[in-house]
């Protein structure tokens, strides 16, 4: 007999603030992260913007998101897909203007949404007028804003750019400047004060616009080593984040004075938060970015880098809680991003990896924190298959086309059937990354008539989760017996819900002791006390 699921009983957003009326909002959020470029174009010129993205704004409080995080809508260079910001407090005319950001911020607070915005302290591009002046001039006060070093024969350090490559260019004139990233992506000098007195400008210009905070990229960075001694070691993109071996370029302990102060302004507005990318190996390090005066999120990034495997999602999750609950704050997690292959790809792809990620989504809204869920992972979007002839990140050029790069998971958004598949308001607009032949099937306007589809599964999970205090809040403890993963989440009220993933490649029975809320499989099958728990699923069980 087929598992029939538990009602699902959409709570109201009055309800839900109710419940949550002593807790800040984004300690449990869920937050929908927009790649702006790709979510939907509503001008018709092959690119999304800020039309197209207040066009879905309805689709994303049918989904029953709490926040929508928007990549950088800045003027850019270009070179990095809007991370190489020319001007911080402007939105790039391909994206509209400020008053149609202002607009969609009231738009989404109408619909019971927060925007959350992307900024980028780390470097600026090269196009920036403080860098165009220090290319000018040396000796000019911009100078001292950027890394520079005087004209030798090798670079300064044996640092390396993450997208490939030394992490130094020469100058027209001989000088040597520092780029972590890409040559157009000059690294900022936060040691110099102009810096940290013209972001704090920044800050205000937008929370005074009504945003509700922001994703701080490349939190860890900053400040570098002041001696700009060697690195011991390089990084890894197999580890779990930077370590030890990249102790002069990451991490540095001035960088903790920033958020502080950064704290203190968004304090000045009230329900905003900042959630800070921090890529470090060691999740204690990660959580000290959220101390109760610094940010009040950081990503854990731990199951977006794990294999699946009962014992590597399991410790992603312990490591996580213990380490966030030393310093008490929520955890932020994540299973996909704009820099990172597809949930669907990344766990094998095809039917089992879609079954995976079907299953490793209701275990990240069962966590207690917070959710960030990149748009399309609710459709199951796999890795998109991009011609290098038409790839357009910096990490393929920079490597000689060794490594890929990010371009694969920034496709277009399908959401019909037609043509273009409903992305761009023009029918004969090229977008700017190629959507594949067979992306329509993946589309939002025949997921939403599926009973059994991904975004089905991910509308009910959120409605689940809104309705249920144990789900997504509470306290969390972590089991396994064999290839069988258990999280039991328990709310303030005492009430109950464990999530039982089976990792493995055979069935499993799980007694029920409750009702059976929701399960990735709708082949699930039980009898009076057991659920017979096929391969690769998960299933939320209410206890009580």
């Amino acid at each position: 007999m087929a598992v029939r699921l538990a009602s699902v009983r959409t709570a109201t957003r009055r309800q839900v603030a109710e419940r949550s009326s002593t807790s800040p909002w984004w300690r449990s959020a869920v937050v929908y992260q927009v790649y702006l470029r790709s979510f939907a174009d509503g001008n018709g010129d092959g690119v999304g913007d800020l039309a197209g993205l207040r066009s879905r704004l309805p689709y994303l409080s049918w989904l029953g998101v709490d926040a929508v995080w928007i990549n950088p809508h800045y003027p850019s260079g270009g070179a990095d897909g809007g991370y190489d910001i020319v001007d911080y407090r402007a939105v790039d005319p391909e994206y509209g203007d400020v008053a149609d950001l202002e607009a969609l911020v009231a738009e989404a607070r109408a619909l019971g949404l927060r925007v959350v915005l992307d900024v980028v302290p780390n470097h600026t591009s090269d196009r920036h007028p403080w860098f165009q002046a220090a290319l000018a001039d040396p000796d000019c006060p911009e100078a001292s804003r950027y890394h520079f070093a005087p004209p030798s024969e090798e670079p300064p350090n044996n640092w390396q750019s993450l997208f490939g490559g030394p992490a130094w260019s020469r100058t027209p004139d001989g000088r040597w400047y520092l780029h972590l990233f890409a040559p157009e992506q000059p690294d900022l000098n936060w040691r110099d004060p102009a810096v940290a007195a013209d972001f704090e400008r920044t800050l205000r210009f937008w929370l005074d616009r009504g945003v509700s905070g922001f994703r701080v990229d490349v939190a860890y960075g900053l400040y570098k080593d002041a001696g700009l001694r060697d690195n011991p070691g390089a990084y890894s993109p197999t580890l779990f984040g930077h370590g030890p071996e990249q102790a002069m370029t990451w991490n540095q302990p001035e960088v903790h004075d920033v958020w502080r102060r950064w704290r203190s302004i968004c304090d000045e507005y009230p329900d905003t938060m900042l959630v800070g990318e921090v890529c470090l190996a060691d999740p204690r390090e990660v959580a000290l970015y959220s101390r109760p005066d610094e940010m009040h999120q950081s990503f854990s990034f731990r199951l977006l880098k794990s294999a699946w495997s009962t014992e590597a999602f399991a410790d992603g999750v312990r490591s996580a809680l213990d380490a966030f609950g030393e310093v008490g704050a929520p955890v932020s997690w994540v299973l996909g991003n704009h820099d990172k292959d597809r949930q669907v790809t990344r766990f094998g792809g095809g039917a089992v990896g879609t079954a995976r990620a079907r299953a490793a989504a209701l275990l990240m809204l069962a966590l207690p924190g917070s959710a960030y869920v990149y748009a399309g992972d609710e459709l199951g979007l796999p890795q998109a298959d991009v011609p290098d002839e038409a790839k357009r990140d910096p990490i393929f050029f920079r490597s000689g086309g060794t490594r890929s790069g990010r371009d694969g998971c920034r496709v277009p958004m399908p959401w019909n059937p037609s043509p273009g598949v409903g992305f761009s308001a023009g029918a004969d607009a090229e977008p700017w990354l190629p959507i594949p032949a067979e992306w329509d099937r993946y589309a939002v306007s025949r997921q939403s008539r599926d009973g059994g589809s991904m975004l089905t599964l991910y509308r009910r999970a959120l409605a689940l989760r809104e309705a249920h205090p144990a789900l997504g809040s509470g306290q969390a403890t972590v089991s396994t017996r064999g290839d069988v993963l258990t999280v039991r989440c328990t709310a303030d009220d005492g009430s109950v819900v464990r999530c039982v993933v089976n990792m493995g490649s055979g069935t499993t029975l799980v007694r029920t002791r409750g009702t059976v809320l929701l399960a990735s499989n709708t082949h699930v099958r039980r009898s009076p006390a057991t659920v017979a728990l096929p391969p690769h699923t998960a299933i939320w069980l209410a206890e009580g």
